[in-house]
C-alpha cells in the first residue's frame, strides 16, 4: 500500500471549517480547548483566508466566511482530560448544550453546539475495570 505524501506535522486529514467570524472562533478554541494557533493569513484587516490551530497533535483549519464561501459547520467528538470542565468552559464562552454530560460505555460525555453552528461531544476516556 503506498503511503500519502504530506508534511510530518499534519494528519492525513483535516476538518477545514468555514465560519463568521473566524478570529472569534479561535478565541473560543484556544479558551475551552487549548488550541495552539498554527498559521493565520489575513485577505484583509479583519478577515482572515486562511487559518490553522492545534489541538493536541490535531490540525484544524479554518476561514472566514465569503461571498464565494458560505458557512461551512462540522461535528467533532474530541477527547480532553476533564470533560465536566470542559463542557462548563464552553458554555461559560457561549455555546449551548445540545446533550447534558453523562457517563456513556466510553466515558464520561456531553454535547454542545459552539457559537459558529459546531458540534463538539466533548468526552473523557474511563478505562474499563
Amino acid at each position: 500500500m503506498k503511503t500519502a505524501n504530506f508534511p510530518s506535522d499534519y494528519q492525513q486529514v483535516m476538518p477545514y471549517l468555514i465560519v463568521k467570524g473566524a478570529a472569534s472562533f479561535m478565541k473560543f478554541m484556544q479558551d475551552v480547548f487549548d488550541a495552539k494557533e498554527k498559521m493565520i493569513h489575513m485577505r484583509s484587516e479583519d478577515v482572515i483566508a486562511h487559518g490553522e490551530i492545534t489541538v493536541g497533535e490535531s490540525v484544524i483549519m479554518f476561514a472566514d466566511s465569503t461571498a464565494a464561501f458560505e458557512p461551512r459547520t462540522g461535528g467533532f467528538f474530541i477527547y480532553v482530560p476533564d470533560a465536566d470542565a470542559t463542557y462548563n468552559k464552553a458554555l461559560a464562552a457561549g455555546a449551548v448544550a445540545i446533550s447534558p454530560m453523562a457517563d456513556m460505555p466510553y466515558g464520561r460525555s456531553g454535547g454542545i453546539k459552539d457559537p459558529f453552528g459546531n458540534d463538539w461531544w466533548v468526552t473523557s476516556h474511563t478505562p474499563n475495570p
